[in-house]
């Protein structure tokens, strides 16, 4: 159930007796949790005079940081058949993410500071999740101009991406990073190069070819990681690689991290489980971007996020209406509801890779909201109070009932997965509760 209450109307809640795990410190201890002022007023001890409106009971549940996911696509403006702004915000506090950042390519694309600015207020005003939109790199993503980086960062931007249309002219690409890096912006790119992977729906390998599917190399991955790289080398720009999906990628990144260059990465939930085997026989639930890789990426994915390479997963929440999936494979809409499956699907990761709490949450708090240049995911003394308080034995059924996300196609329909969330606090607002 969500519920809003107006800005401005943060009660004095105590959440008591959860098992506190921040991140950010390092915490992962039992002890209630004082919100007063929309902020954490104090972890264990209640402060001085403190007086709690409502008490939250947290026994064997956890209390984290709220989820922060550098890529959820909302659809609005331009593309609100397939979901809405209120419906995503819903869905994303429904699955614990209190912060989340949303990609340029919207209709139009978010290439100009009055698109920015309503977004933003839009945003403020459902009054859930708070809204980073990153800007386009290139006006209207066509990868010929460069946009105003200034105006939009000064109407909210975060960073700069192309969303999933990359810059094949060089040249271009290295003017925005030069740009970028002389102002001290951010810019998040999707490695694939345009050519290697034009027409390809499925991984290259055996279930490709035995299907009949066009194809998308690894390659097409590496050679613009490869590209991206040299050009951030070149311009010093802080660089985010957003959704890798092949082994080679992953080894391509520590060794940019090992030369100490100042370069991230992330890697969608969804290819931590499935490779491209669980395309079976033409599903186009699993018709994704990038597309599903085989058994030896998904391995070097889950090596590369537990050994530190890959610093954060996100949702790569792309929500498609059933139309768009209700036709062959090869012309099915590449995309998947995620924002309520990330947390879930991280707790999975961790529990098979026997990866702590902490350090797995960490990849979906602290480290995102690094990445992001936010002061978030974290539950020190003043810090905002935007909670998740979730059981982690709960297990539940992914169900299209079950979805609060306009787009309910996902391939993890009627998989059982662990981690339900109980509350969901933003800004010491109950906006969330099961």
């Amino acid at each position: 159930m969500a519920i809003r209450r107006a800005r401005g109307a943060a009660m004095r809640i105590e959440i008591r007796n959860g098992r506190v795990v921040d991140p950010a410190s390092g915490t992962d201890r039992t002890a209630s949790v004082f919100v007063a002022d929309g902020e954490i007023a104090a972890v264990g001890a209640a402060p001085a005079g403190f007086r709690a409106e409502r008490t939250i009971e947290a026994s064997g549940l956890v209390v984290a940081p709220g989820l922060v996911d550098l890529n959820a696509r909302l659809r609005e403006p331009g593309l609100e058949h397939k979901a809405t702004l209120d419906s995503e915000l819903k869905a994303a506090v429904a699955g614990g993410v209190t912060r989340l950042a949303c990609p340029p390519d919207t209709d139009p694309p978010l290439d100009e500071p009055g698109l920015v600015e309503m977004l933003t207020q839009r945003a403020r005003l459902a009054n859930r999740a708070h809204v980073h939109p990153v800007g386009a790199l290139t006006v209207g993503l066509a990868g010929a101009t460069l946009t105003e980086m200034g105006e939009l960062a000064d109407a909210g931007c975060v960073a700069y991406s192309q969303g999933d249309v990359p810059i094949a002219d060089t040249q271009v690409l290295l003017r925005a990073m030069q740009y970028a890096a002389t102002f001290g912006h951010r810019v998040w790119l999707r490695p694939q190069d345009a050519y290697l992977a034009r027409g390809g729906v499925a991984h290259e390998g055996e279930i490709a070819t035995r299907l009949g599917l066009p194809a998308v190399p690894s390659c097409a991955e590496t050679v613009a990681i490869g590209t991206i790289l040299a050009l951030a080398r070149e311009t010093g720009v802080r660089v985010h690689l957003q959704r890798l999906s092949t082994a080679e990628g992953v080894a391509m990144v520590r060794e940019a991290k090992r030369a100490r260059m100042p370069v991230t990465c992330e890697v969608a939930a969804h290819h931590l489980h499935l490779c491209d085997v669980d395309i079976g026989w033409f599903d186009s639930q699993a018709r994704l971007d990038p597309p599903l890789r085989g058994t030896r990426d998904r391995a070097a994915l889950r090596a590369g996020l537990a050994d530190g390479t890959i610093d954060v997963v996100s949702s790569d929440h792309a929500p498609v209406d059933d139309d768009a999936k209700q036709v062959p494979f090869g012309e099915a809409e590449a995309g998947a509801t995620g924002l309520e499956l990330l947390l879930s699907l991280t707790l999975k990761w961790a529990e098979e890779d026997g990866v702590p709490l902490v350090n797995a949450l960490a990849r979906v708090t602290s480290a995102p909201a690094a990445v992001l240049g936010v002061d978030a995911g974290s539950l020190g003394m003043g810090a905002a109070a935007d909670l998740c308080v979730f059981d982690p034995s709960a297990w539940w059924v992914v169900e299209r009932r079950n979805l609060a996300s306009q787009g309910r196609n996902t391939p993890f329909l009627g998989h059982e997965l662990p981690g339900r969330v109980r509350w969901t606090l933003v800004g010491g607002q109950v906006v969330h509760e099961a």
